[in-house]
């Protein structure tokens, strides 16, 4: 099974822009998510994961709210990137290898994990450190 270009666009155009696909799905009309919360994970937190399964706890870490919409992300040929570095909050202590990142639906807690990744290179967290994740960082569907 696949999905068409076409579909795959206006798919992640719906989840990472809030932006409609004509006739079939539409943008939550009365409280729809403005902002995305990309988290770090020291393990792959897998399909049956949320978002805080395996996620980095260095001092100071926080997940990083991203708008929904064309400033936050940008979508072309079936992919999505952050609009902008994704900078997580400076450590101020403590430590762990972020190898994965998570995109979901809450600033905190369990949260509904939309989509997860590896980082490559993988970040050493920690004291002093500020993690980012590139505008070079892609999802793809296919």
């Amino acid at each position: 099974m696949s999905k068409s270009n076409v579909f795959e666009n206006d798919l992640l155009k719906l989840i990472f822009n809030g932006t409609a696909i004509s006739d079939i799905a539409d943008n939550d009309a009365t409280s729809p998510l403005t902002n995305l919360y990309v988290s770090l994970h020291t393990a792959d937190p897998g399909e049956a994961g949320n978002q805080s399964t395996s996620e980095i706890a260095y001092t100071s870490y926080a997940r990083v709210a991203v708008a929904r919409n064309s400033g936050g992300f940008v979508v072309t040929d079936n992919s999505v990137s952050p609009a902008a570095a994704i900078n997580f909050p400076a450590g101020t202590g403590g430590a762990g290898t972020a190898t994965h990142f998570g995109i979901g639906t809450d600033a905190s807690g369990a949260g509904k994990l939309l989509y997860s990744g590896t980082v490559t290179p993988n970040i050493v967290c920690g004291n002093g450190i500020t993690p980012q994740l590139t505008t070079a960082s892609t999802i793809t569907e296919d």
